[in-house]
């Protein structure tokens, strides 16, 4: 009898030590060709993630050991993993919206335009508001043939509406298309005068007789867009679910939301609650409302350090415009409009007044520049900030855009420790055209300069500035290593020897990306003790031939190790 009691503790005792691992994984991902961003160990095949966070990584066998009884094994099959994607900066309410109105982003003429409003218009009652976004005259194949400064007149918009206000906004977001009826209740007819149509930050393009054509660029825009109906609760709680759907499939686990006001925190906030958020949420404060930030500078940053999935500890500010619509601040004139040097759309005092406000306040700051000149004055401004604050040195404040830049200009982000949000598409889809506006020295010297700047020191965050260009990563990837169009030209890519190297390009989506919002230690790379943020890839981004870049789909997305889209 003894003997069978001896006998049943060891089969008990073996059978235990059998049984799995001490400390199992909640999940593993095996079989990947897995790339970590992370310099020591680059390149592994397996990941065990334990209460979302990264428990190990290694072989597929090394962590196969991690596997328990209620373990979810997650087989790879040879598909590619890095860091979950990182969106530095975009317009997060602006994604979802562009779903719920005109999407002009794909529009190829102008009378395509008018015929989609022609749409609109059909189903629309007597009155109601047709709005959209997402034309630029520049992308058309064909162009109309009466032009005024650049752009189309509204003479067919006119035809197929005439008792609907039509308000479309440009791709940029830097000028917008209206109708006479949008106009008329505007209360803006024909302007003669010596500078007919200029206002302050912004200009009413109106042709030889001092009648308006309906494109209003930079602040002339409010003029009509202060008009159109306020959105409703509901209708925004459906425009941030479409807008988390679409980040899913697009494999991006964080966003930075350039610029939004309360409303968006608290939609976001309750998102969050409520158990919806399938994207980590870093939101910048709009600059646009002064008293938002004086109740903030108040109560001071809100930084997540438990789940890390809203954090509002910045503020963005609009300072120039856009070169499509040429209201980017340039130092010279436009080189296809003599006298022309685009709009300080705000004043640069208040550039001075927030940055010395806000860093010894713990806030970052994060300027919207294009043109030259409005990058040198932030520049300028940030710099006198810093000397006035020397005990702070990890302000990581940033440049949005840094899209063209003087030469003395360039060296200062990585001296200044200024951070360029730079988004690699808009090489894509503006160089073609980008020359006309500036000329071929200025675009050689100092567009998009992506080399230029790592050699400084300075750290590029990549992203698409959706709904400007869409949320997707992989074209922006593909611009970033080729400098082409996303036909695939001109052989070699425009000023080839600027392009990026896949591993920049990966780290400017990713840990680059997590440092422009303080979170390098918790994200960016897959390391142990880091979050299990992870975008999944049906190819090989970082091996297959460029050509077959844009062919690449996201096949899954994790987000603290639960797959929130699975193809």
């Amino acid at each position: 009898m003894r003997k069978l009691y001896i006998l049943a503790l060891v089969a008990f005792f073996g059978f235990s030590c059998t049984s799995g691992p001490e400390n199992p994984a909640d999940s593993v991902f095996i079989n990947g060709i897995i790339y970590t961003v992370d310099e020591s160990n680059p390149k592994v095949e397996a990941v065990a993630v334990k209460y979302g966070m990264i428990q190990a990584v290694g072989t597929t066998a090394e962590i196969q050991e991690l596997v328990g009884e209620n373990t979810e094994v997650i087989d790879l099959a040879g598909k590619t993993m890095t860091p979950g994607f990182i969106e530095s900066h975009a317009h997060l309410m602006g994604i979802g919206y562009n779903k719920l109105e005109l999407d002009l982003m794909y529009v190829k003429t102008y009378d395509e335009l008018v015929e989609k409003v022609a749409e609109a218009v059909a189903k629309a009652k007597p009155g109601d508001w047709i709005t959209g976004r997402g034309w630029h005259q520049d992308k058309w194949i064909q162009k109309p043939e009466k032009m005024v400064k650049g752009f189309q007149t509204n003479d067919a918009l006119n035809e197929v509406s005439p008792d609907n206000p039509v308000f479309l906004r440009h791709a940029s977001g830097h000028a917008t298309f209206a109708n006479s009826k949008a106009l008329e209740l505007a209360g803006i007819s024909n302007l003669q005068g010596e500078r007919p149509g200029e206002v302050e930050g912004g200009e009413i393009i109106v042709d030889e007789l001092g009648n308006p054509t309906g494109v209003l660029t930079e602040r002339a825009s409010s003029l009509v867009a202060r008009l159109v109906p306020e959105e409703t609760p509901e209708r925004a709680e459906e425009a941030l679910t479409l807008a988390l759907q679409e980040l899913a499939e697009k494999g991006i686990t964080s966003f930075h939301d350039a610029g939004s006001g309360q409303d968006v925190i608290d939609l976001v906030q309750k998102f969050k609650d409520e158990g919806k958020l399938t994207a980590r949420m870093y939101i910048m404060l709009t600059g646009r409302q002064p008293e938002l930030l004086e109740e903030w500078y108040k109560k001071g940053p809100m930084i997540d350090s438990e789940d890390h999935l809203l954090t509002v500890r910045s503020i963005k500010l609009n300072c120039d415009g856009a070169l499509g619509p040429r209201g980017a601040w340039l130092l010279e004139d436009y080189a296809d409009r003599p006298g022309h040097r685009g709009h300080e759309t705000l004043p640069m005092s208040v550039v001075t007044e927030v940055s010395e406000k806000a860093l010894p306040l713990g806030f970052q700051v994060c300027s919207h520049a294009i043109g030259d000149r409005a990058n040198q004055e932030i520049l300028d401004r940030y710099e006198a900030a810093f000397a006035k604050n020397p005990e702070i040195q990890d302000h990581r404040f940033r440049i949005e855009h840094a899209q063209h830049l003087h030469p003395d200009d360039i060296p200062r982000f990585g001296e200044l420790g200024v951070i360029a949000a730079m988004q690699a598409i808009h090489l894509s889809s503006d160089r073609p055209w980008a020359i006309d506006r500036l000329g071929e020295k200025r675009i050689i010297d100092g567009a998009y300069v992506w080399q230029k700047l790592f050699q400084t020191g300075a750290r590029i965050a990549n992203g698409t500035d959706a709904p400007v260009e869409p949320v997707d990563a992989i074209p922006s990837f593909y611009a970033s290593v080729t400098r082409k169009t996303l036909e695939g030209l001109p052989e070699g890519g425009y000023e080839g020897d600027q392009k990026m190297t896949r591993e920049q390009a990966l780290k400017s989506y990713t840990l680059d990306g997590a440092f422009a919002e303080f979170e390098e230690d918790f994200k960016g790379s897959i390391e142990v003790g880091k979050a299990a943020d992870f975008t999944v890839f049906d190819q090989n981004i970082m091996e297959v031939a460029e050509d077959e870049i844009l062919k690449t789909q996201v096949a899954m997305t994790v987000m603290g190790g639960k797959v929130v889209f699975k193809k």
